[in-house]
C-alpha cells in the first residue's frame, strides 16, 4: 500500500500543477479534438484533463519506481516465484 502511495501522491500533485499551468494558458472553450471543438462543459474538460494528466504522471512515477529495482532484486524474485527452484 505504501508503494502505491509513493506513485500516486507525487503524480497527483504534479497533475494538479500541470492542469493549472495548461488551463491558465488555454481556455477549455478554445480546445479542439480531431478538428472539432470540444463540446463538453468547462468543468468536464477540467476534470477529464486532470484525470488524463494524473494517469500520465502516475505511469511516469510507476516506471521510475520500477527502474529503481536492482538486478539482484528482479532476478531473485523471478527465481523464488518458480516452484521447485530451491
Amino acid at each position: 500500500m505504501l508503494r502505491l502511495l509513493w506513485v500516486l501522491w507525487p503524480s497527483f500533485v504534479i497533475a494538479g500543477v500541470g492542469e493549472v499551468v495548461f488551463f491558465t494558458v488555454i481556455s477549455p472553450r478554445e480546445l479542439y479534438l480531431f478538428g472539432e471543438p470540444v463540446k463538453f462543459s468547462p468543468m468536464a474538460t477540467y476534470s477529464i484533463g486532470f484525470l488524463c494528466l494524473w494517469a500520465l504522471c502516475a505511469a511516469s512515477s510507476a516506471f521510475t519506481f520500477f527502474l529503481q529495482h536492482t538486478s539482484e532484486e528482479v532476478n531473485h524474485r523471478g527465481i523464488a516465484a518458480r516452484p521447485g527452484a530451491d
